[in-house]
């Protein structure tokens, strides 16, 4: 495929800010949906919740121009991982300097991975029955946030009336991402949120919007809350090494991905210091007590959808999403969105994960065997089953097991791993 500029091709000043906004259009909307989710499950005070948007916004412009500079120098955005996600969501019970710390230490055990060569071992585990499996787990178990998420008691109208405005909007997007094109389809998330809302605030008009940028303006920065509290709760550590496994997965399908359309050449290297610097990257967001980056598997189709592969045209996105960090009156707007919307939106980017997954199987076989599916059903059966357990259920299992045995996404990925490896291994 020809591009208009390749991969280290700088474009004309003006060219550049405008792909430049393009990317940040397509960057901010997922770090808003998934960083609010976030936010919510530990602050319930909006200045702390703002202030946590700040961070993820700092350590996601951090990490996308180091990777565009010196990590894997592709043009690929960066955002929030929502397989990270599933284990927060998942470690609510536990102390959050627990979580936190576990983000830190998978991020440097990936980096150390990545750096020795133990990587290439690892990746011997991940068939295309198991990887698929994984990126279906990441939707399903994210299941019961959605549902909160929209039929939130803080929500503006009644469980029934949110509940139809989310399956209205939802259907909306799919209709809308059939007949759009270019960049009109790759940034249908920020005009979802932006028409939503406006719709949202007309039909309820007594919600009232959370992020009122002048009640903002007296935070300067993020550096109020910056501490490190390190806490090793084995039982969350291990939780989060198998979000991490599928994290490595995920970033190093992107990066495939990329390179794959790009052909840059001296792939190997980059896979190797784009991990690396996901791995320190995560390490990074430990530190400052916030969700880890990843490398999106989105950016393939923006890449051919503009005619544009230059990594230079991501700086301005990155330096744009660094602005933003400081800027708290505007996160705070941002940050108001009603929940209906944060979760509708999420539950389209998790519908194209399962849709990813269910690729990754069919074009991996010539002919879907019963087996594939009985390895590919049963963890995902005992994952949705996890994943709704009731609170009380959860609070009788043992507390150095329950990050374990009541993370979904933690039974699916040893489950199916068990199913491939062991029960029906692939000759």
């Amino acid at each position: 495929m020809k591009f208009r500029y390749g991969v280290d091709d700088i474009p004309p000043l003006g060219e550049l800010v405008l792909f430049g906004l393009q990317w940040l259009a397509i960057a901010v909307p997922t770090i808003v949906i998934i960083g609010k989710v976030v936010a919510a499950l530990h602050f319930s005070d909006a200045v702390d919740q703002v202030i946590y948007l700040q961070k993820l916004f700092f350590v996601t412009a951090s990490a996308l121009l180091v990777q565009l500079l010196w990590g894997h120098r592709l043009p690929l955005i960066i955002g929030p991982a929502s397989v990270l996600l599933v284990g927060i969501v998942a470690s609510q019970g536990s102390d959050v300097n627990a979580v936190y710390s576990s983000i830190f230490a998978g991020g440097i055990i990936l980096t150390t991975l990545s750096i020795t060569g133990l990587f290439g071992y690892l990746k011997q585990l991940f068939t295309s029955r198991v990887v698929a499996t994984i990126l279906v787990l990441i939707a399903f178990t994210l299941t019961p946030t959605i549902m909160n998420l929209i039929i939130s008691s803080k929500a503006a109208g009644s469980p029934l009336l949110n509940l139809c405005f989310a399956l209205v909007l939802v259907i909306s997007m799919f209709v809308a991402n059939r007949y759009l094109v270019g960049i009109w389809k790759s940034t249908l998330i920020i005009w979802t949120i932006i028409i939503g809302s406006i719709l949202y605030l007309v039909i309820f008009p007594q919600y009232q919007w959370m992020g009122q940028a002048s009640d903002f303006t007296s935070i300067a920065t993020f550096t109020r809350n910056l501490y490190f509290n390190f806490k090793l709760a084995p039982g969350v550590l291990i939780a989060f090494l198998f979000c991490f496994l599928a994290l490595s997965v995920n970033d190093l399908g992107s990066i495939q991905s990329v390179g794959a359309l790009t052909k840059p050449g001296d792939m190997p290297k980059r896979i190797s210091r784009g991990i690396s610097f996901t791995g320190l990257a995560n390490a990074l967001s430990g530190l400052l007590g916030v969700i880890g980056p990843v490398n999106f598997s989105l950016s393939p189709g923006v890449i051919a959808s503009t005619g544009n592969a230059s990594r230079f045209t991501l700086i301005p996105a990155g330096l744009g999403l660094l602005i933003l960090s400081f800027l708290p009156g505007v996160i705070a707007f941002i940050g108001g969105i009603p929940a209906v919307i944060i979760g509708t939106t999420l539950l389209y980017i998790l519908c194209s994960q399962i849709s990813a997954g269910l690729m990754v199987l069919f074009s991996s076989m010539s002919e879907f065997k019963f087996e594939s599916g009985l390895v590919m059903g049963l963890p995902v059966m005992l994952s949705i089953i996890i994943s709704f357990l009731p609170v009380s259920v959860l609070n009788t299992f043992p507390d150095m097991v329950r990050p374990i045995w009541g993370n979904g996404f933690v039974v699916g990925v040893l489950t199916v791993l068990i199913m491939e490896h062991i029960i029906y291994p692939e000759k």
